[in-house]
């Protein structure tokens, strides 16, 4: 999974108000500011992790 190069796309599909502060501060490490904004990172377990403490909150995009 974690192959040289490999990048994985995450989306911000739903606001973090009213949510956990250790949720938001996960959407704010992996980059995300605003609904609908795409950031694109290494397709490490590190970050794949992040994206599963938040499945609510974000999707990862096929693109």
């Amino acid at each position: 999974m974690a192959t040289e190069g490999k990048t994985i796309k995450i989306k911000l599909v739903s606001s973090p108000i009213c949510t956990p502060e250790k949720h938001k501060r996960v959407v704010k490490g992996l980059g995300l500011r605003k609904l609908n904004q795409v950031v694109e990172k290494p397709d490490t377990p590190g970050f794949r992790g992040m994206v599963n403490k938040v499945p609510y909150l974000v999707k990862i995009v096929n693109e």
